[in-house]
């Protein structure tokens, strides 16, 4: 494990995956597990949100999903056409690990860290392993906090738009992309999912995308993901098992997963609250934030 002034750094293990985490501390701090979404990296959480939470006492948690940024990496390379025709049939696809698994990744963590009980919150994929953190180890989990993710498979009928899902396969077929196209594909992917007008394109983007590249070397694992989501079960009957007091946030015009979405997880997980944000897409921008932070911080105090 290492140290710096505002995180410790280090790497939990499930039988061989190596977890890269990090964790903001204090130790005496309440814990926050969260668990990122798809081809995200520890560093994609928005330093507002780590700061709002440190700022209130809690210990933000983060860490790499198995396959991006520094943990383990797996071989398989998909079939995109042959797995692109399955999807669109409904034929089950087969994929070198499980949301299931992922879900392992992130309580085998809590137990590298000392940890017997923690606020969860999860975003995108990361709200679906959350879910199954939630479900199937209620012991472990104080509060659920789910952002714009969904209990569904994606399917034909309930998928990103068009334009996001072309993105989603470009990446996932191009791996190993230069450095400029993934600049390009990045300020493209962030402008559709991110607040309308938000200017993308600036220096400061630009900087932050080629750290991004550069600390995750091997952009292989997308695909891989990827390929878990679409061969998980949906994980309807499963939320329903949820105990932990939950709080869902979603975008009203969330383009990758949709608002209906949503409204099925509240109607399922017992006593959730739903809080849908008028200009909120996918992602958690600062204007986005300050919309829920209150609902955020009732929500984390009154289970801790």
């Amino acid at each position: 494990m290492t140290e710096s002034a505002e995180y410790s750094e280090g790497f939990a293990d499930n039988d061989g995956v190596k977890i890269f985490y990090r964790d903001y501390g204090p130790e005496g701090g309440d814990p926050v597990l969260m668990v990122h979404g798809l081809g995200a990296q520890l560093v994609h959480w928005p330093p507002h949100l780590i700061n709002f939470l440190k700022a209130h006492n809690f210990r933000p948690i983060t860490y790499d999903n198995r396959d991006v940024g520094l943990s383990s990496r797996f071989l398989g390379t998909p079939s995109f056409v042959l797995d692109y025709i399955k999807y669109f049939l409904r034929i089950p696809i087969k994929s070198e690990y499980t949301i299931d698994d992922m879900a392992d990744d992130g309580i085998k963590l809590l137990e590298q860290l000392n940890i017997n009980q923690a606020h969860v919150l999860g975003t995108s994929m990361g709200g679906m392993i959350a879910q199954i953190i939630s479900a199937q180890y209620p012991q472990k989990v104080k509060s659920f906090t789910l952002i714009a993710s969904t209990a569904s498979t994606p399917s034909p009928m309930n998928a990103p738009t068009k334009p996001v899902r072309e993105l989603m396969l470009e990446r996932s077929k191009n791996p190993d992309a230069s450095v400029e196209d993934v600049i390009k594909r990045e300020i493209k992917i962030v402008s559709l999912i991110g607040m309308k007008d938000r200017v993308v394109d600036t220096p400061e983007f630009r900087k932050e995308t080629i750290q991004n590249l550069n600390r995750a070397q091997d952009g292989s694992g997308y695909a891989r993901q990827l390929l878990s989501i679409l061969a998980s079960k949906d994980r309807l009957k499963k939320i329903q098992k949820i105990k932990a007091p939950t709080l869902i946030i979603h975008g009203k015009h969330d383009p990758m997963i949709r608002l209906k979405n949503a409204y099925k997880m509240h109607k399922l997980i017992p006593h959730s609250k739903l809080k849908i944000i008028e200009d909120m897409r996918h992602l958690i921008e600062p204007e986005i934030l300050r919309q829920f932070e209150s609902e955020l911080l009732d929500h984390l105090r009154l289970a801790s």
